[in-house]
Formats: structure tokens, C-alpha cells, sequence
């Protein structure tokens, strides 16, 4: 069951798993959760064999009605908009999470979370891992450690296996930080490179971690780092994008030295390295933008330093 699916990693997530037990050849349904506002997401998933219930989370007497699942894959959260409705954030961000583990308290779940609740750490460091201290920044990326605090005390509490999904940032020719470099090439936007440096992760790459990491679930819960191995040059990233899209890119400012940069090497030494490569991901979008593919337009904010979104 993935909770929040219709976001925008959640409906892809959803295909590819009933790709994987086709190709298993096993019988498991995969459930598909979500308000639903846009209908047209829940006939698509509903085309290709997953089961959706529409639900409002927070409801609690809607929550208490979904059936009780062995996996659960909890992709619900709120970020963007944080600024003005704190409280909505917290709530999704932070109670929300409770709800859920106390409802799915025998379930294995796969939390998702944000590198937002890690400090910003020099470029050269080689990236936050897991035994960093958080430093959260904001009232987003506080709410989100508040949901991994919540999460872990009630995998302790009632001995439910979670594993603590922490991306940083998952991209797709639709959205994502590849994306917002690559249309500010094609606008002639200036690129601010105050914020130099950034992790990145094929989407699909980072679906499968997410299915798989079903397996290494645990309690005390496991928080995991999820992004790609190399420490990437956004001024690089634009430079690839010009060279492709017959743009020659704008810069603004200088490198503040320091980045929101995670160290994902105990994910890859579960799960291997991604099979997307970088120069691949960076091709794909452009193709997509010179073919004027249509995009999600949810920015990532990747640049924010002072935690507003």
C-alpha cells in the first residue's frame, strides 16, 4: 500500500511495482492511496491493476477504515507552501506520522523523509551521512524531523519495522532540479550559484530503493541517506545543458562553500550504485524540453537556504 500516491513520485512507484510482481510471477495487490483530487491519476493507476482507496489521511475515521497491509510505503507530506500555513505542515508533517503507526503498528513501513533535516555541510566534506546530527533549518525541514522522531518512537514503542527513507533529490524529465537548471538555460535566467553543489537521483533509481527497502526494515527504525554518488557542480550541470540545448548559460554570485549534500554510501553498498547515470539524466530532460514535454512545475527550491518554502 503506498500512502499519499498521488504525489509526484507515487504513481510511477505504483507502476513499477506491479511491473515487478508480473514479472515475478506472484500474486500481491498493490494498493494505491490518496485524496484523489485529480481523477485522472486515479483511472491511470486504476488501468494498470493497482487497487486505489480515496482517502483523507488525516481524517482519522477515514484512516482507521484502510485495510490492514503487510508493506507500506508512506510517501504523504507537505513542503511546498510551508510559509503561511505552518500548521497544516506540522499536522501532515508530524502528526500525521503517528496516526499511521499507531493504525499500521504490524506493518512494515518505508517512511519517506527529506535530507532537508541534515545541516548544511562544506563541499568537500563529502556529503552528510546517517550519524550526523540533524540541523534542521525552517519549520519544513523541522516538521520533517519531527516525522522521523515520531516514526522512531513508535517503531520502538510497538516493535514495527521502518526503515526512514531520507532523499535528496530525486529528478525526472518532468520535474526536479535538473529541470529548473535546464529551463533557466533555455530563458537565459541567471543561475545563482550561491548554492554550488548538489545530490541528485534518477526518479526510477529511487523508486526501486524505496520498494526494495522493504527488505531492511527494522526496530529500532533505520534511517537510510537516498541520493546519487557524485557531489555535482550546478554550474557543470548548466554547462552540459547549454552544450545540448545551444544555450550559453548565465551565472550570478559565488559558491557559499557549503550545501545541503547527503553521503548515500550505505545505501549503496545495499542497493548498488544507481543505474541512471547523470550525463544520461541530463540528455533525457533535455530531449524532453526540446520536444516541449509537459512538466509537473513543482520546484524544488533547491537553492533556499534559510528554510522558506
Amino acid at each position: 500500500m503506498l500512502l499519499g500516491i498521488g504525489g509526484k513520485m507515487g504513481p510511477s512507484m505504483g507502476k513499477l511495482a506491479v511491473r515487478a510482481i508480473k514479472e515475478a510471477g506472484i500474486n500481491k495487490r498493490v494498493i494505491g492511496v490518496s485524496r484523489f483530487s485529480d481523477s485522472n491519476v486515479k483511472t491511470e493507476l486504476e488501468q494498470i491493476g493497482i487497487e486505489t482507496i480515496s482517502c483523507d489521511l488525516l481524517n482519522s475515521h477515514e484512516l482507521q477504515q484502510l485495510p490492514q497491509v503487510h508493506n507500506i510505503i508512506y510517501l504523504a507530506g507537505h513542503k511546498f507552501g510551508t510559509t503561511g500555513r505552518e500548521d497544516f505542515t506540522w499536522a501532515m508533517n508530524t502528526y500525521l506520522p503517528g496516526m499511521v503507526a499507531e493504525h499500521f503498528k504490524n506493518s512494515r513501513i518505508v517512511a519517506f523523509s527529506s535530507g532537508n533535516v541534515l545541516p548544511f555541510v562544506p563541499v568537500t566534506a563529502g556529503g552528510a551521512s546517517e550519524e550526523l546530527t540533524p540541523e534542521p533549518i525552517g519549520e519544513y525541514a523541522q516538521s520533517c524531523l519531527g516525522r522521523e522522531r515520531i516514526f522512531q518512537h513508535f517503531s520502538k514503542k510497538n516493535q514495527t519495522d521502518i526503515l526512514i527513507y531520507r532523499l535528496n533529490y530525486a529528478v525526472d524529465f518532468r520535474y526536479g532540479v535538473l529541470v529548473e537548471i535546464a529551463k533557466s538555460v533555455l530563458s537565459a535566467t541567471p543561475i545563482d550559484l550561491t548554492t554550488e553543489n548538489v545530490n541528485v537521483i534518477w526518479q526510477g533509481d529511487a523508486n526501486e530503493i524505496a520498494l526494495r527497502a522493504l527488505l531492511h526494515c527494522s526496530s529500532p527504525a533505520k534511517i537510510l541517506n537516498v541520493t546519487g554518488p557524485e557531489t555535482l557542480s550546478v554550474k557543470w550541470i548548466a554547462e552540459r545543458f547549454g552544450e545540448l540545448l545551444e544555450k550559453t548559460p548565465a551565472f550570478i554570485n559565488e559558491s557559499a562553500g557549503t550545501a545541503l549534500l547527503n553521503n548515500a554510501s550505505e545505501c549503496h553498498k545495499l542497493f548498488g550504485y544507481p543505474r541512471t547515470t547523470i550525463r544520461e539524466a541530463i540528455e533525457i530532460t533535455a530531449q524532453w524540453l526540446q520536444q516541449g514535454g509537459e512538466l509537473f512545475n513543482k520546484e524544488t527550491h533547491f537553492q533556499e537556504r534559510g528554510g522558506k518554502f
